[in-house]
């Protein structure tokens, strides 16, 4: 495989990967406590490997709110915009749970690889 194509087959495998975990990241920080959207956005752009925009995390929340994961409410700040904060219903937070022990179990056989 040529180096040019080796690059093309990372960067591609790298993406799909990115996509993969990106609702599970965002169901691990909502795990924490509520939160709104562009916050969620600040927050996972602090993880360097992941690549985020605000285009990227509202579908996600619009998944797993249409799967029933999560709850969102409009609130109003006091200052500022009504924001919308979303948080895992009860199924959302067991799901949660069972991402990450499948992620933890997952990531252990890899290092045993």
């Amino acid at each position: 495989m040529a180096a040019s194509a080796e690059s093309e087959y990372l960067s591609k495998w790298i993406t799909q990967v990115r996509k993969g975990l990106l609702d599970f990241c965002v169901m691990r920080l909502l795990d924490r406590g509520e939160r709104y959207g562009y916050q969620l956005v600040q927050e996972l752009k602090q993880m360097p490997n992941l690549v985020i925009t605000e285009g990227t995390i509202y579908p996600i929340l619009a998944k797993l709110k249409k799967e029933g994961l999560l709850i969102s409410e409009l609130k109003d700040t006091g200052s500022g915009p009504t924001r919308r904060y979303y948080r895992l219903s009860p199924s959302g937070e067991q799901m949660c749970d069972e991402m990450g022990r499948y992620w933890q179990d997952l990531t252990e056989s890899v290092k045993e690889l």
